[in-house]
């Protein structure tokens, strides 16, 4: 009898053990997020709860086949619940909650650890934006967009530019990431740069802001902080399903006319997406006393394409392609103070194919394994011509970027999770330069601004690791980073340059309740690259020539910070501190070429930058919502006993918003202090007024309508027409204007 008892319990045993699974993610509708925490409970034949994991994902094994109930329960957002037939296959399937409105739901940020991680617990100060292109503030780019982004402050040389300033850092000591592949290249210049404006806003599911760390999670340049694009991700749906949707932007006065067109198309193993975009950018116009700022407009024509495989039950395979074309982007200052007939980018563009392929697995160790190998190849070309001149000059760089990395993520315990990866980055620069007699029809070859078939590869390696003990969440990681460039001078010969850098950063939350205090010190660096050692000629009032000696500029930021986050209100503030050493400064030679003093970059400055910031969000009633941000930096060059360059004043934004059922308006007002802390190379800059530049407010409206399928959004923005421009920007912003958004979905 014993001995049956026995082969019965095996029998149960194993009819157990071979049962089916149901198994999915769980998404917020709105960004398309994995949601981590999620409460999720199944009721059938085998009942039994749960909650999603650090990737958004739960599974109920062993499960017997039948009839089940599955509802899902997440703060701030509308119960879920479906009912699901199990036979003798297993159920994958994704889930979409739907926010609530009038609610605050907790953030869910990546970029900050390279993990899924709830921002409430992160050691850093993180920001993330939504859908730009479809937010209340109708933005007209990426870069203008980040205007309500706290910590953020953007500058535009061009009307076509849009350069973020995190912490008073720019360029080339801001990263740029687009799903999780540098934008950056060697040739971005220190200061202000355009390229951020290459994105299409029309393809941006999300942008997550990381705010003084970056460089032992992602490398070199993120000296001020990280900036991450998150293009759109159609979800899988357990039927074959097409939607599309086409959407219009328009300016008055011919400020814009733009078109988007989005299609796709999913199965519960394949999506296939894309983006078709044309824009036309007049002349921008103004406040009172500037009006029509001509030359300043500009055309752009945008696609992209993104195919999702799900290979197996465990493996995903992404297959993207994105495509920008911007051409005669006029730089409006150089026409108006430099005696230019002629400068504009005649044409910049920028194609990026990659392929990444993710497999999950049980090993603790290689839980999770993700390959990716991107080509990035851009162009900019430069045209320029004096009044009075018969020669008209073109530059044109191309640089061709190939990247391959290797990340894996290991749970070494329920505490203790660790992300690893190798990554290269190999850039190939072609640069000339030619000048043609208008005349004559003569073309005379030149220098490029630099140097000919130069290589520039980067190499690193790095660990970063979480752990969560109780109340205490820690951070801790570090990189090295290998660099290798070879250059072709033609007047200098070959040389071969081998720089390294090796980085390190911790970070601790403490979370009691609904508080949460954290601390955190983060090395950074920005290894020297083809636009510090190789440029030689004219960039924008100066004359460069080339420098092989440079090391890499380094970074040390401490802060120490305070979140608070309920389901009506939530705010928090940062203190930070940033000394930064051996940084890459322009020094003069005592020379002048063509009416320019001549440069050279060297390693000879520290500088210190000190700041706080601070933020809130509070839901006044179920339709009354109050936001509020501000920031403050104060840069100081110790080499030289002066405020250190293009620091941005004293800045925020106030918003106030109602919200009822399918209609909102709100008012903001953003507004910055006069910056007249200048160093000398400020106040050798004609972009910024003598004595520093100007404060301002500006008040700006908002309203909006949806239907079913349509969604119509206005925008009234400068209302009383003040005439401003933020701090460095060679071009004043919008004046009084009105800008509509239509949008049409299918």
């Amino acid at each position: 009898m014993s001995k049956i008892l026995i082969f019965l319990s095996l029998l149960f045993l194993s009819a157990g053990l071979s049962g089916q699974s149901i198994k999915g993610k769980i998404y917020s509708q709105n960004t398309k997020d994995a949601l981590i925490g999620v409460s999720i409970r199944l009721e059938g034949p085998s009942s039994m709860g749960g909650a999603t994991d650090e990737e958004g994902i739960f599974n109920f094994r062993n499960i017997r086949p039948g009839k089940y109930t599955i509802t899902a329960s997440y703060v701030g957002y509308e119960t879920y619940q479906t009912t699901l037939i199990l036979d003798n296959e297993d159920i994958s399937l994704d889930i979409f909650l739907i926010s609530q409105s009038g609610s605050l739901p907790e953030v869910q940020i990546l970029s900050a650890s390279r993990r899924n991680t709830s921002s409430v617990h992160l050691p850093f100060a993180s920001s993330v934006l939504n859908l730009p292109a479809q937010s209340e503030n109708i933005p007209r780019t990426v870069p203008e967009s980040l205007n309500i982004i706290p910590g953020v402050f953007v500058q535009k040389t061009n009307h076509g530019g849009g350069s973020p300033f995190i912490r008073g850092l720019t360029g080339n000591q801001t990263l740029i990431l687009i799903d999780g592949i540098r934008l950056n290249n060697s040739t971005f210049r220190y200061g202000p740069n355009q390229y951020l404006n290459t994105i299409d806003p029309f393809s941006v599911n999300k942008i997550e802001v990381l705010r003084g760390s970056g460089s032992v999670q992602y490398g070199s340049d993120a000296m001020g902080g990280v900036i991450q694009i998150f293009t759109k991700d159609p979800g899988y749906t357990p039927e074959n399903s097409f939607k599309g949707s086409v959407s219009g932007r328009f300016g008055s006065s011919k400020m814009e006319q733009s078109g988007s067109t989005e299609l796709s198309y999913s199965t519960s193993k394949m999506v296939l997406s894309g983006i078709l975009g044309i824009k036309n950018f007049g002349d921008l116009i103004g406040g009172d006393t500037t009006g029509r700022q001509s030359p300043s407009g500009y055309s752009q024509s945008d696609a992209s394409l993104k195919f999702k495989l799900k290979v197996s039950n465990n493996s995903e395979l992404i297959l993207a392609n994105q495509f920008v074309q911007q051409k005669d982007v006029d730089v409006y200052h150089k026409v108006q103070l430099e005696n230019f007939n002629i400068n504009k980018m005649g044409l910049q563009g920028r194609n990026l194919s990659y392929l990444k392929y993710s497999i999950d697995q049980k090993s603790s160790i290689f839980r999770k394994i993700d390959l990716t190998g991107s080509l990035n190849a851009t162009v900019e070309e430069r045209n320029s011509q004096k009044n009075s001149s018969q020669s008209l000059g073109l530059e044109r760089d191309k640089i061709k970027t190939s990247n391959l990395g290797i990340e894996i993520f290991s749970d070494l315990s329920k505490k203790w999770m660790v992300n690893s990866g190798l990554e290269y980055y190999r850039d190939k620069v072609n640069s000339i330069k030619n000048t043609t007699n208008l005349q004559s029809g003569e073309v005379s070859m030149q220098r490029g601004l630099y140097p000919d078939n130069s290589l520039y590869s980067n190499t690193s390696v790095y660990s970063l690791h979480h752990l969560a003990l109780g109340n205490f969440n820690l951070e801790g990681g570090l990189r090295y980073n290998w660099l290798q460039a070879r250059i072709a001078d033609k007047d200098l010969g070959r040389m071969k340059i081998n720089p390294g850098a090796f980085v390190w950063n911790s970070g601790l939350n403490y979370s009691i309740g609904k508080n949460h205090i954290y601390t955190s010190f983060n090395t950074g660096y920005r290894a020297p690259n083809i636009d510090d050692m190789g440029t030689l000629g004219i960039v924008d009032f100066r004359y460069e020539i080339p420098a092989y000696t440079l090391k890499p500029e380094k970074s040390y930021n401490s802060e120490i910070g305070y979140k608070y986050f309920s389901e009506h209100l939530s705010f928090g503030a940062a203190l930070y501190r940033n000394k930064l050493s051996d940084l890459i400064t322009r020094v003069q030679t005592g020379q002048v070429i063509d009416g320019y003093k001549v440069y050279m970059k060297e390693n000879t400055e520290e500088a210190v930058i000190k700041g706080i910031e601070g933020f809130a969000e509070f839901q006044v009633s179920q339709n009354l919502f109050f936001d509020l941000f501000a920031s403050f930096n104060h840069g100081r060059n110790i080499s030289k006993a002066e405020p250190l360059r293009r620091v941005p004043p004293f800045n925020g934004n106030i918003s106030m918003k109602y919200k009822m059922n399918k209609f909102y308006m709100k008012a903001e007002m953003g507004w910055a202090d006069k910056q007249d802390r200048l160093a000398q190379g400020d106040k050798d800059d004609n972009r910024i007024p003598a004595g520093g530049t100007p404060g301002w407010k500006v008040l700006n409206f908002y309203s909006g309508y949806s239907l079913k399928y349509v969604q119509l959004r206005l925008s009234t923005q400068n209302l009383f027409n003040a005439d401003y421009r933020t701090h460095g920007s060679g071009i004043n912003s919008v004046g009084r204007s009105l800008w509509m958004s239509l949008s049409f979905d299918f």
